[in-house]
């Protein structure tokens, strides 16, 4: 089996990129798991990526304003390109869509990645559940 990218809804993706989010963010950056937990979800696009061996290891979402968020990636599969799969899958899913931008909260340290696919950086940095962030946009 090799590496996948899966767009999905909530129904299909819910119980592993739940176990996805929790693990970086509430285990690994302490967000409050209250704060984790919305009601964007169900609305959104899920793309969840897998690792050759079918397990599950990065995950991301694309709401219904074109704001993508909750992009996580397991420590196992840093480094490993997982992320930017995940990435590329929800671009090409608003591409669909029609969106004609899209919008994220980057932490301040991924904003880096972000820019190397055309997103920029809009306004100052600012805190989100205890994390330093920067609003970034993408023309499609």
């Amino acid at each position: 089996m090799s590496e996948t990218v899966i767009v999905c809804a909530w129904a299909e993706a819910r119980e592993r990129a739940r176990a996805i989010r929790y693990s970086v963010f509430v285990e690994e950056q302490g967000v409050p798991v209250e704060l984790e937990w919305d009601d964007m979800d169900e609305p959104s696009w899920h793309a969840l990526a897998f690792a050759a061996d079918g397990t599950p290891v990065a995950t991301g979402r694309l709401l219904p304003d074109g704001h993508i968020g909750r992009m996580a990636v397991l420590k196992v599969a840093r480094g490993t390109g997982m992320g930017a799969k995940v990435l590329d899958a929800l671009m090409a899913k608003a591409a669909t869509l029609g969106f004609p931008e899209l919008i994220l909260n980057a932490q301040t340290h991924a904003a880096a990645f972000y820019a190397r696919v055309g997103f920029e950086q809009v306004g100052e940095e600012f805190e989100e559940a205890g994390i330093s962030h920067v609003e970034m946009r993408k023309r499609i």
